[in-house]
C-alpha cells in the first residue's frame, strides 16, 4: 500500500483547492492578473465603462507604504493607464473587508504615493479604488455602486478626482458585466463568456506550468499565514506583559514600553482599556 508522504499530502490538497477556486478567491486572482496586462485592461473597460482605457502597467500584490508609521497595505492589482489614472483593484469576500474606511484609505495611500516632494496638488492623478464584493454590499440589486464627493451645498461634485467603485459580485445579465461577475464566480474554465478570462484560468489550472506556479502561490501565502501567526502570539505575549506591570503600580509607562517592546502608544492605550 503507497503512502503519501506529507509533503505529497499537501500537494494533492493544493491540485483539490487549486480545482475549486474561482477568479474571485483572493489567492487565485493573484495570479490571474499577474504579467497581464490585456486581461486586466479588459476587465477595467468593461467596470469602468471606458472603452478606450489603455493600460500601460500592472503590478499584482503592490505594498504601499510611504509614511513611517502608517499602516501598510498591499494591492491586489495596481494599473496605470495611458493618461496617468490609477486604478487599485481589489477582491473583497467578507463585508468586513469592504467597509467604506477601507476604501477611503486605500483611495489616501494612493495620494500620498503618487504626489512627490515638489508636486503640485494639482498633479495628483486621478485614482479609482475597485472593490469587486462577492456579495451585494448594499442589497440594491445594482451592478456597480459609484462613490464620489459631492458638494452639498450646491449639489455638484466635488471634482478631486478621487473615484470609489463597489462592484456587486452577485450581479448576473446580459451585459458584459453581468457575465464578468459569472467568469468571476467560475471554477472552471469552458463555462466562462470571455476567452482572455478562460484561458488565464485554463493555463493556471490545466498547464503544468501555470499549475506549478499556483501551487507555488498556495505555498507562499500558507508561510505568510504562519509568519503573521507567530508575528500576533509574539504581540500577544507583549501585552501580557505590559497588562501585568500596569497592574504592579511600581513602573512608569516609560519603563514598561522598554521592557515589553511595545511603544508608548500602545501602553498608553492597555493602561486606558484597563481603566475603562
Amino acid at each position: 500500500m503507497w503512502i503519501l508522504t506529507a509533503t505529497e499530502q499537501q500537494h494533492q490538497e493544493d491540485l483539490q483547492r487549486l480545482r475549486d477556486l474561482r477568479p474571485i478567491d483572493d489567492d487565485f486572482m493573484r495570479c490571474l492578473f499577474k504579467d497581464n496586462i490585456p486581461l486586466a485592461e479588459f476587465v477595467l473597460r468593461i467596470i469602468t465603462g471606458k472603452q478606450d482605457l489603455i493600460i500601460t502597467d500592472c503590478e499584482t500584490q503592490k505594498d504601499m507604504k510611504r509614511l513611517a508609521g502608517a499602516r501598510s497595505i498591499c494591492l491586489d492589482a495596481y494599473g496605470t493607464d495611458s493618461t496617468g489614472k490609477r486604478y487599485d483593484f481589489e477582491i473583497q469576500r467578507q463585508e468586513k473587508g469592504a467597509d467604506p474606511h477601507r476604501a477611503r484609505y486605500h483611495s489616501s495611500v494612493m495620494d500620498v504615493e503618487n504626489l512627490h516632494s515638489g508636486q503640485e496638488f494639482k498633479e495628483l492623478p486621478d485614482t479609482y479604488t475597485i472593490f469587486i464584493i462577492e456579495k451585494d454590499f448594499y442589497g440594491k440589486g445594482e451592478p456597480v455602486y459609484p462613490i464620489e464627493r459631492i458638494n452639498l451645498a450646491t449639489g455638484k461634485s466635488f471634482e478631486d478626482g478621487e473615484h470609489i467603485l463597489y462592484v456587486n459580485g452577485e450581479y448576473r445579465g446580459e451585459s458584459n458585466l453581468g457575465k464578468l461577475m459569472h467568469d468571476f464566480n467560475c471554477t472552471q474554465a469552458d463555462d466562462m463568456n470571455f476567452e482572455l478570462m478562460a484561458d488565464r484560468t485554463r493555463y493556471l489550472k490545466e498547464n503544468p506550468k501555470g499549475v506549478s506556479e499556483m501551487c507555488r502561490i498556495m505555498e507562499d501565502m500558507r508561510n505568510e499565514s504562519l509568519k503573521e501567526g507567530i508575528k500576533e502570539g509574539i504581540k500577544e505575549g507583549m501585552k501580557e506583559a505590559a497588562l501585568r506591570m500596569l497592574a504592579a503600580g511600581k513602573y512608569a509607562l516609560e519603563e514598561i514600553a522598554n521592557i515589553s517592546g511595545l511603544s508608548l502608544e500602545e501602553v498608553n492605550q492597555l493602561k486606558t482599556e484597563r481603566n475603562a
